[in-house]
């Protein structure tokens, strides 16, 4: 018995759909990394900051 070719393109469609799923998360993956990482540094720089002021006006008062 002979499949017919419109199986075959459904099942080609499926293969390519889960492939771009996989490929598009871990694209996500790792732009969201990147803007944690850029968030965190940030927040690491503005305590940083904080630090100084803090040790500046402690050593004026």
């Amino acid at each position: 018995m002979e499949t017919p070719l419109w199986i075959f393109l459904i099942v080609g469609g499926i293969i390519m759909s889960a492939f771009m799923a996989l490929k598009t998360g871990k694209e996500e993956r790792r732009i969201e990394f990147e803007q944690i990482e850029r968030e965190g540094e940030v927040y690491m720089e503005r305590l940083q900051k904080e630090r100084a002021e803090r040790a500046e006006r402690r050593s004026f008062g």
